[in-house]
Formats: C-alpha cells, sequence, structure tokens
C-alpha cells in the first residue's frame, strides 16, 4: 500500500511538504504541488480519511443541517456550499431536522462525534438550552437563514422585511387592502422579520390589518392550503394573499385551482422565493428572491476561512443580502377598484 512517506521519495520532497500540500495546497508552490500531484497520480494514493481526522482532531467533512431540505431554497442552496467544499477539498453531510430543535440537537451531536471540521446551519432551536447546546460543541459553525439571538456565531441571511415589504407594496399599489398573510412558524428569525415587514408596509400606507387574514401556516405547503381553502371560502375573503416562502405559495395556489378560481381575476397571488419550474408555472408568480448562490458563498466562505484558522480570534460576522422583486403576471387590480 502507498503511503505519504512513499508520495514524498517520488516527488523528491519532504513528508512534512506533502501533509501540508493535502491539508492546505495553497501553502506550497505550484512547482512542488505539481510534483506531489503527479506522485499521487502515478502511484494511485489514496488519503485515510479515518487516520486523518484522528491526527488531526478534525475531518474533511462539513455538517450541514436544514429544516426541510425537500424546499427548493435548500437544494439549491447545498448546491452552492457543495461546490465551495469541493474546492477546498470537503466533503458535505447533510441532515434534516424537520424544525424539531431536540432532532437538531441530535444530529449535531453526531457530526461532533464525526469530527466534523466545521457546520452550517439553519437552526430552529432558539432557547438558552440551544444556545448552550452549540457553545459546547466548540467547533466553528455559520447560521445560514435563521439567526439566534444572543448566539454568538456568523449569520448570513436575507434582508426579509424588505423582501414582505416589496410584495406588499407591489399589492398596495394594485389597489389591494384586504391582503392575506400565509407566515412562517411564528418565533423563527426570518419568519418574524417576513411577518414585521408585511405589517409596517400596510400601516405606512394607512390600511389596518385585518388578523383575521393572517395565518401561521409554519411555511408548510400542506396547511398554506388548508387556510387558503378557508380564506376563499369566508364571507368577506382577501384579494390577495403574500406567502412567506414557496412551498406556501404553491399550496396556496392548488387551492385557488381546486376551487375554481382564478389566478389573478379573482385572487391575487405572490411569495418569497423562486419556486421550481416557475416559467411555466401559470400564472407566472410574482416573487421576492433572495440570492441562493450568494447565500451559500457567503456563508461557505466565512465558515472555511474559520477553519483554516482556527486559532485566530475572529469576531462574530452578520451578512444580510438584498432580495430582487421579480414581476410575474399573479397580480391584478381588486375587482372592487
Amino acid at each position: 500500500m502507498t503511503t505519504i512517506r512513499d508520495i514524498a521519495k517520488i516527488a523528491g520532497v519532504s513528508i512534512s511538504t506533502v501533509s501540508l500540500a493535502l491539508n492546505d495546497s495553497s501553502r506550497v508552490s505550484a512547482k512542488t504541488l505539481q510534483k506531489i500531484e503527479q506522485a499521487i497520480h502515478e502511484t494511485g494514493y489514496k488519503v485515510d480519511p479515518v487516520a486523518s481526522s484522528l491526527k488531526s482532531g478534525s475531518s474533511k467533512l462539513i455538517g450541514v443541517v436544514a429544516g426541510d431540505v425537500a424546499n427548493p431554497f435548500f437544494g439549491r442552496l447545498l448546491n452552492q456550499i457543495q461546490s465551495c467544499a469541493i474546492e477546498k477539498g470537503h466533503l458535505v453531510i447533510v441532515s434534516a431536522s424537520r424544525g424539531v430543535a431536540l432532532h437538531e440537537g441530535q444530529i449535531l451531536d453526531f457530526l461532533a462525534g464525526q469530527r466534523v471540521a466545521g457546520i452550517l446551519l439553519s437552526p430552529h432551536g432558539k432557547d438558552q438550552e440551544f444556545i448552550d447546546h452549540i457553545n459546547r460543541l466548540r467547533m466553528p459553525t455559520v447560521l445560514f437563514d435563521h439567526k439566534v439571538e444572543g448566539l454568538e456565531t456568523d449569520f448570513v441571511g436575507s434582508d426579509n422585511i424588505l423582501a414582505s415589504a416589496m410584495l406588499t407594496e407591489h399589492l398596495i399599489r394594485l389597489g389591494h387592502k384586504r391582503i392575506a398573510l400565509l407566515a412562517g412558524e411564528e418565533g423563527l428569525y426570518s419568519a418574524d422579520q417576513r411577518t414585521e415587514g408585511f405589517y409596517k408596509t400596510m400601516q405606512s400606507a394607512g390600511i389596518d390589518v385585518d388578523k383575521s387574514l393572517v395565518f401561521d401556516a409554519k411555511y408548510d405547503g400542506d396547511l398554506a392550503y388548508a387556510e387558503t381553502m378557508r380564506l376563499l371560502t369566508r364571507a368577506q375573503p382577501p384579494s390577495a394573499i403574500v406567502a412567506a416562502n414557496n412551498v406556501m405559495a404553491l399550496g396556496a395556489l392548488q387551492a385557488i385551482q381546486d376551487l375554481g378560481f382564478k389566478c389573478p381575476d379573482d385572487i391575487s397571488l405572490t411569495c418569497i422565493d423562486d419556486v421550481p419550474w416557475s416559467d411555466v408555472i401559470q400564472p407566472k408568480l410574482t416573487m421576492a428572491v433572495q440570492p441562493i448562490e450568494e447565500i451559500g458563498k457567503l456563508a461557505s466562505d466565512m465558515l472555511f476561512e474559520r477553519i483554516a484558522a482556527p486559532n485566530r480570534k475572529i469576531e462574530p460576522r452578520t451578512a444580510i443580502t438584498t432580495p430582487k422583486l421579480v414581476i410575474g403576471n399573479s397580480c391584478a387590480r381588486p375587482k372592487e377598484v
């Protein structure tokens, strides 16, 4: 079996230089790196990940934990994270907590047991016990999408208040006043911000929010479907709906169609985040789209910077990206206007 000693002998360099090249190629000259890569190619040498992790105290694995990895938002985000990880010589382990804080803690403990180099986390836990749990892990951790107040870690997200404000303002400009909100889970950072953006925009326009039109649909498509069914069959239905994410928007659109209503003729619909096949779904939804690839790259860069310098003191950083309003044909002036 080929060893690192054999690679060093063939390449004409020291064992420590080979080790450095395998762990951080940026610290090795291009000429030396080429010799080492040629020796590896000739011998078919493979790094033993278990031995490497035992020796260094961490592996080449990166843990990514999200609530619902079936959500298209997270699918695209994970693709970006994986691309960044591969460039750095790391492999990604993806886990879904399904929004359950207890499961989240169990997954984090498992990842710590696997000696992952770092963790990218979209957290649902938010109490002091959860904060203490994260701190006890003592490993590089970057939060994305959801922030936990009081937890001193890096965070990358989007301007959620702006996202819902843009959609709400768009509907108000069309003349809508009875606007329903399918909100995310109350208490979650992104959900609370999106609800805040909705309320602030309505109030700034001098429109009283009918709280009976605001539902905590928990970012769930089935709940959004059920709530939309109730909304559209009440005596005074809304003329428009803001869905706080793409999954709920698809649930709402399904309910609209199942009831025999037309969007936007009978009711307008908007949402935060793009939806799969958005160009072929009719009507094409008006959306506030987050820059997913940018979020994934920023979070990955922050994590790998901490992994590369474990002893360097880096103050917690926050990066907030800007969503973009994409106008579709799912909105029209209300019938009474």
